[in-house]
């Protein structure tokens, strides 16, 4: 296992390891890994026809409005990274019905190897809380028909809302199963992705317990535009992430692997400075890449943080946590505590303060890259503190806090529960991924004195689609470890009413007025392509409450 394995997603890493020089993978290599087989999946009747080879998807639904999504690969030379390609006109159809007897908006565009090949469409003029579907055509082909859906109105009276929640995708882990049992449910209305959509290792650097189960492509370490637009263009040819993308829109936010391995504003502990170029401009590709490849309307530009309503039922506000946070805290980059350090920047925050605030919605929802809970790993016995340590990257001889997330930015995290609780701000509930762990927390003003101290908010984490967690990284079977961890973090941390350490699976977040409950659903085996899925448990906050109850059904 590498050390860049041991970080993994989230790890507070001290930044001890030695730079070490990689090769940049050239736009010319990465045309060589995928020109034959994606000429191959070209229609058989003419090589240079327009096909739409990576699907198609919607996003960041409004009540009005929807954005839509395709790539179009106009010949076989032009693979997603490759730069070549002609200008191709591609239009849209939006229809009230799945045999677009009623069209409801017309329009066209063209495509660009500037952009490499990518198409986007901000339909307005819609209809709220109503189903669509859509499609894209280029040169005589249509792309496949997908659904989309809008939201209530911003006034409306909202019965219910359901919607799937997935993180931490690592292609070379596992097969996408958990996109394809969300795609069957036909009962969502949006689908959440709470960062790592992508993940930037070079092959064979983090697959599943060593192991890799299908290549990436690009072989080598993502740095440059072309390589990350190429490790898009691979993910978006999995089928059940196309079947996903084809049946609701997606909400989505970045995390670190869609950059480098605990990215912060300045670099990445996954990032050599000089020998793998500039940071900035890594950073800079990275985000170019991901805002021509996904579904995502950003509200402010470079950025993911944003807010978007479901009637008067809840609204969500969607953060970026990696654009401007500090450094990792370490021995040179000061304390967990530091008030000049933060995970948000000042003007982030105070949207997201504000929001909250002024919400008039039952429920408040915090699209959260990482765990903001907190989190003591000092009670556990030796035996286990190591692997734990190594999962989370912390140092192997114990520390309180992972520094990764926002236990690693407290002044942050206090002045957010403050105003929670200052403010008498209800019903706030952060759904979160990147852990690669199932998690269902109380968040208390003082985890020290809790449950003394109130509890501020409620969250769900969800566990990780394929990525390694905390059995993969010991080697044993599912549910060895967990058995063991789970009741000793518990015992350190009394505001967790459950934790699961070692399944891999995907959540389903239903909200009334009453309540919000997330299904946890389990997967079968990650390495194999029809993996079954069936649920694990369920936890539910009731409106008013701030604290996670466990309930007994799925809903």
């Amino acid at each position: 296992m590498t050390s860049r394995q041991r970080s993994s997603d989230f790890a507070g890493d001290l930044n001890s390891r030695a730079p070490r020089r990689r090769t940049v993978v050239k736009a010319a290599a990465a045309t060589a890994v995928l020109a034959a087989p994606l000429a191959a999946a070209l229609p058989a009747r003419a090589a240079e026809a327009p096909a739409f080879l990576h699907g198609v998807a919607s996003g960041d639904p409004l009540p009005d409005g929807i954005l839509l999504w395709t790539r179009v690969t106009p010949g076989s030379q032009a693979i997603p990274g490759s730069g070549l390609g002609p200008d191709t006109e591609v239009s849209w159809t939006v229809a009230k019905d799945k045999a677009f007897t009623t069209i409801v908006a017309k329009g066209s565009t063209i495509a660009t190897a500037a952009t490499d090949h990518t198409v986007k469409a901000d339909i307005r003029g819609l209809q709220p809380a109503t189903d669509y579907w859509f499609r894209f055509s280029a040169g005589g082909t249509d792309s496949p028909v997908a659904r989309t859906r809008t939201t209530p109105a911003a006034d409306a009276s909202v019965a219910g809302l359901r919607f799937g929640v997935v993180s931490c995708a690592n292609w070379e882990a596992g097969y996408f199963s958990a996109y394809r049992h969300l795609a069957a449910r036909n009962d969502l209305d949006a689908w959440l992705h709470l960062g790592d959509y992508i993940y930037e290792y070079k092959s064979g650097e983090y697959g599943t317990r060593g192991t890799v189960v299908r290549p990436h492509a690009p072989a080598g370490e993502i740095l440059t535009l072309a390589d990350y637009r190429t490790r898009h263009g691979r993910y978006k040819t999995d089928p059940d992430l196309q079947a996903l993308h084809h049946k609701a829109p997606v909400v989505a936010i970045w995390d670190d692997h869609e950059f480098a391995d605990n990215s912060w504003s300045g670099g990445a502990v996954n990032h050599t400075e000089g020998a793998e170029g500039a940071w900035t401009d890594r950073q800079t590709a990275a985000k170019q890449a991901y805002f021509e490849w996904m579904p995502v309307r950003p509200a402010i530009a470079g950025t993911t943080y944003r807010r978007l309503r479901f009637g008067k039922l809840a609204d969500l506000a969607l953060l970026d946590l990696r654009s401007f946070r500090s450094q990792q805290a370490s021995t040179a980059s000061g304390s967990v505590d530091d008030p000049d350090r933060t995970i948000t920047g000042r003007a982030q925050l105070d949207w997201l303060k504000s929001g909250l605030k002024s919400s008039d919605t039952t429920w408040r929802l915090v699209g959260n890259s990482v765990m903001i809970s907190p989190f003591a790993v000092g009670a556990l016995s030796a035996d286990l503190l190591k692997p734990l340590a190594k999962l989370l990257g912390l140092p192997q001889e114990g520390i309180a806090v992972n520094t990764d997330q926002w236990d690693g930015y407290t002044d942050d995290r206090r002045e957010l529960l403050a105003h929670l609780r200052s403010n008498a701000i209800r019903n706030t509930v952060f759904l979160t991924g990147d852990i690669h762990m199932a998690w269902a927390n109380d968040v208390p003003v003082d985890a020290g004195t809790y449950p003394l101290s109130p509890s501020a908010a409620t969250e769900f984490v969800v566990t990780s689609m394929t990525s390694d967690n905390l059995d993969d990284i010991v080697k044993v079977p599912e549910g060895v470890v967990s058995a063991v961890a789970s009741p000793i973090i518990r015992a350190a941390n009394r505001h967790v009413h459950w934790v699961d350490t070692d399944r891999h699976g995907y959540g389903v977040l239903d909200i009334t007025a009453d309540r919000a409950q997330m299904d946890y659903y389990v997967l079968s085996d990650r390495t194999k392509p029809n993996a079954t899925s069936s649920w694990a448990r369920s936890y539910r906050t009731r409106s008013g409450t701030q604290t996670v109850e466990r309930t007994y059904d799925p809903v």
